[in-house]
């Protein structure tokens, strides 16, 4: 015990320093990250949409997905083939809801609601 504590201590601030985090392997992280590394694919009812609200690729992808909340209660997860979520944004009051189906190759957006 007299060597474990600094020892967790030690590698907890070495760690810290390199930005190593374990929130890359949580579940609405890792959705996220793969959404964002597929090719995106949008619904015409999500294009005008997004008209309508001006929004931009550059801004759903940058700000609305990455910093977005999946709901797992209200997703599907383990549909096959593909699998659709629901990500909300921002987490806390969200403003925007997005529905999308993330396949093997591409991410097809097909819904966005503006809750407020």
């Amino acid at each position: 015990m007299i060597g474990l504590i600094p020892g967790l201590l030690i590698v907890f601030f070495i760690l810290n320093k390199k930005g190593a985090s374990c929130s890359g392997y949580l579940p609405n992280s890792r959705v996220i990250a793969e959404t964002l590394s597929k090719d995106f694919k949008y619904s015409d009812s999500f294009k005008a949409e997004m008209n309508t609200y001006r929004i931009n690729e550059k801004f759903l992808k940058d700000e609305i997905i990455t910093n977005g909340k999946v709901d797992f209660d209200r997703s599907h997860a383990q549909k096959k083939p593909c699998p659709d979520y629901l990500l909300i944004y921002p987490k806390e009051n969200p403003t925007y809801e997005i529905t999308f189906e993330k396949c093997e190759e591409t991410v097809t957006l097909n819904d966005l609601k503006k809750l407020k």
